[in-house]
């Protein structure tokens, strides 16, 4: 009975916190927009029976999206700002990981808490001051022309360039943890074998280092994607109306369009979006494991 509820449990959380939620969300991506509430249609009735409830389901609104311009250009700008910003925050996360973890073991404890710190503001308030920084009057273009590199303010702020900054700033902490984790694994030996065998210091760090680092690499780099791709706070505030993304265009089908079964469409292919690839990833790992065991 023990083991039986320790399996059970995470199944029963995944039940309740996403398959029931996605067949929801199924559901009203198949039904057809009502001036009512919740607004779409059908809605089951027992009177009715459920023959007549399937009966009434279609794929129009996912036909819908195929046709309009707006939707497949969010997704692909927003895989193209999600990709772009998960290698900046991979270039920038690397190397504080990496002194994080060949630090002395007395600095460690205070240089993560450095990295968590963030976390005790709220998130909307830094993006806010991103607002502040950016701004062609803020902080950033005060301290350029004080100091003469440039002589009129940069446009830095509702560009694409303010949304890299913000999500390379917001998701950074996602990106070293995972990596010093495996970088403070590592067995240091391994780096004095390789150099002892005639590899400088360079050569082990690209041969044995990054190679051994993959796994933290990895699941930093799927902790900073995956939720880039639907970000909506940090492109509606530091973007401005020029930048696209789909999390931004289905908040407006939620609440401005009111139109729920094409925002749930434009939902359930944002997670096949998400979910596809990771589980073909998955599952490659487990056949590489399968055929090094």
């Amino acid at each position: 009975m023990r083991r039986f509820l320790l399996i059970a449990f995470p199944y029963v959380w995944l039940l309740a916190l996403f398959l029931i939620p996605f067949a929801i969300v199924l559901k009203i991506s198949l039904s057809d927009v009502a001036l009512a509430r919740p607004p779409y249609m059908p809605q089951f009735s027992w009177d009715e029976g459920i023959g007549a409830f399937l009966s009434q389901l279609d794929f129009e609104n996912f036909t819908f999206l195929t046709t309009d311009d707006l939707y497949w250009k969010a997704y692909l700008s927003s895989l193209k700002i999600a990709a772009i910003s998960t290698v900046l925050t991979l270039f920038v996360g690397y190397p504080i990981a990496y002194g994080m973890a060949r630090a002395p073991e007395a600095w460690r404890p205070t240089l993560m808490m450095l990295v968590i710190l963030p976390f005790w503001t709220s998130f909307l308030i830094r993006v806010y001051a991103w607002r502040g920084i950016l701004s062609q009057e803020g902080y950033l273009n005060q301290v350029l022309m004080w100091t003469g590199v440039i002589s009129e303010p940069l446009t830095i702020l509702n560009t694409n360039i303010a949304v890299y900054i913000g999500v390379v700033y917001t998701y950074l902490p996602f990106m070293i943890l995972p990596i010093y984790a495996a970088l403070d694994r590592l067995d240091g030996s391994l780096i004095e074998a390789a150099e002892d065998l005639g590899c400088s210091r360079r050569s082990a760090f690209w041969l044995v280092t990054i190679p051994l680092s993959r796994p933290g690499i990895i699941a930093g780099s799927f902790l900073v994607f995956i939720p880039t791709l639907g970000e909506f706070v940090i492109p509606s505030l530091l973007g401005g109306s020029g930048t696209l993304m789909i999390g931004k265009v289905l908040w407006e089908e939620f609440f401005n369009n009111r139109d729920w079964p094409v925002a749930s469409a434009v939902a359930i292919i944002l997670l096949l979006i998400l979910i596809v690839p990771i589980v073909l990833f998955q599952k490659n790992q487990q056949r590489q494991a399968e055929a090094e065991g």
